[in-house]
């Protein structure tokens, strides 16, 4: 009985929910020991150096343990949640059978393909369409890690190449005859400590590798030493430096700001930046926002002065379309787009994200709002996709918001510009021949000069000045 109990615990694992990502921290846990859950029911919420994103359970049953407290940095692959599906069944499969089918499935069944009626597993992520599926096994049959297996397939939409289990007594297939089987964090293990995969011998399930096989095989390179050699003594080990816990607070870096931070030094270092400034009166601009907010085509919609400035930069880029472009260091090419996802700098509590909206560059001034509406709405409520930070080609970064006249920003990283928006205010200006209080804001546009040199640069930055100032050139530059 004990036995039976113990094969119906099935281990969750975090996924990789990201391209290649190898760890994420446990934010929220939604479910406690005792809770019943069911397939896609929602149990965690994970931040990685992407996003945060929410993990739904894959099976039906009883959770019978939380591995890991809230706050834990997990590594990819390590079980996180214990659930009891229950039934009594030793080897239950990774599917449930379907109607009129026997519980019980033959042990050659492959399990199902992702993506064949399931619903998205994870929130900003739909399941592959790929039909791939698991080489059916010869032999006997491999409940528990077989079950293992078709879980994580049906999580990142697609199943590791396996060879064929042997039958039982005989003798595991030589090292090297096909792509051996391990999880994206020790495959970069091995890459790290300059091991081929290959001349490893597995010991985990189904012939994987672990982290434990990876250091064996490191240790057995190293011939061992015939006597112990007798290390000079040790330097005084210095006691971690303290601080006055009342006066100063220490804040751990990872997730978004982590990410973050590793991509503006990079890019602050790897792009030369040049920066160049306008100062604008956008009085006109300012009174079509308050006649727009009175449209009715504008009904229910988000309408500011950020949807001018981000169409003044769409209609900069078509005037001007070269400074739309990345550097291709390995071709050493310049690749000009011919789209315009427009990146929107937003603070949230984790840190800074630019997601973009894609293709703006095709989108009415109603559907840009709706774009700029959902963006903002989704960055604050934290639910922002690894996708929708992805693929951007040029950003707007809005420090007017916080009283700010105006700034040099970092490009954001494989983009080509960056323009800062600084705050709106009244200030004398001369109009018509008179000074006046007029509303005027300063612009700053940074670009990389490898991409954009000094004559495109100013004539992009001209551009969105000018159409802010005359708004209608919106109509006689479209």
């Amino acid at each position: 009985m004990t036995t039976m109990t113990e094969a119906s615990v099935r281990e969750f694992k975090m996924p990789d929910v990201g391209e290649g990502l190898t760890e994420a921290e446990i934010l929220k846990w939604y479910v406690q020991p005792g809770d019943t859950v069911t397939d896609g029911q929602v149990v965690c919420e994970v931040e990685t150096a992407k996003a945060a994103v929410e993990l739904p359970i894959p099976y039906d049953g009883v959770v019978r343990d939380l591995h890991f407290p809230e706050g834990t940095t997990v590594d990819v692959g390590t079980a996180i949640i214990a659930v009891d599906v229950g039934g009594g069944s030793a080897a239950p499969a990774a599917e449930q059978p379907a109607a009129g089918q026997p519980v019980a499935a033959a042990p050659a069944e492959e399990p199902k393909a992702a993506g064949s009626g399931r619903q998205p597993v994870l929130v900003g992520y739909g399941v592959a369409t790929s039909s791939t599926r698991r080489r059916p096994r010869k032999g006997p049959e491999v409940p528990v890690q077989q079950a293992s297996t078709a879980i994580q397939t049906e999580l990142n939409g697609h199943a590791p190449a396996a060879p064929a289990a042997p039958p039982a007594g005989a003798p595991a297939a030589p090292a090297g005859t096909e792509r051996p089987l391990a999880k994206p964090p020790v495959r970069k293990l091995a890459k790290d400590l300059g091991v081929d995969l290959t001349t490893v011998v597995p010991t985990g399930p189904d012939g994987i590798i672990t982290r434990e096989d990876v250091h064996a095989a490191v240790a057995a390179a190293v011939p061992a030493a015939t006597e112990p050699q007798v290390a000079p003594a040790p330097a005084a080990v210095q006691a971690p430096a303290s601080y006055d816990t009342t006066r100063e607070t220490r804040i751990p870096v990872k997730g978004v700001r982590k990410a973050t931070a590793a991509a503006m030094v990079g890019s602050a270092f790897t792009a030369p930046h040049v920066t160049e400034f306008v100062t604008v009166d956008v009085t006109r601009t300012m009174k079509l926002v308050e006649e727009l907010k009175a449209d009715k085509e504008f009904t229910g919609l988000r309408v500011n002065p950020l949807l001018l400035i981000a169409k003044a930069l769409l209609v900069a880029i078509r005037r001007n379309p070269d400074v739309n472009a990345s550097w291709d260091e390995a071709a050493q090419e310049i690749v000009v787009k011919h789209y315009v996802n427009l990146g929107i700098a937003a603070a949230t509590p984790r840190g800074l994200i630019v997601p973009n909206i894609k293709d703006a560059h095709a989108k009415t001034l109603p559907q840009l709002a709706e774009s700029l509406g959902e963006l903002v709405t989704t960055a604050r409520d934290g639910k922002t996709s690894p996708a929708a930070m992805q693929g951007g080609t040029v950003t707007i970064t809005n420090v007017g918001v916080f009283g700010v006249d105006t700034g040099t920003p970092i490009l954001n990283p494989g983009e080509s510009a960056i323009l800062a928006v600084g705050a709106i205010k009244p200030q004398p200006w001369v109009h018509k021949g008179k000074v006046k209080p007029r509303q005027v804001t300063t612009l700053a546009l940074s670009f990389d000069h490898r991409l954009v040199d000094g004559e495109l640069g100013s004539k992009v930055l001209a551009d969105v000045a000018a159409i802010l100032e005359q708004p209608k050139r919106l109509i006689t530059w479209a």
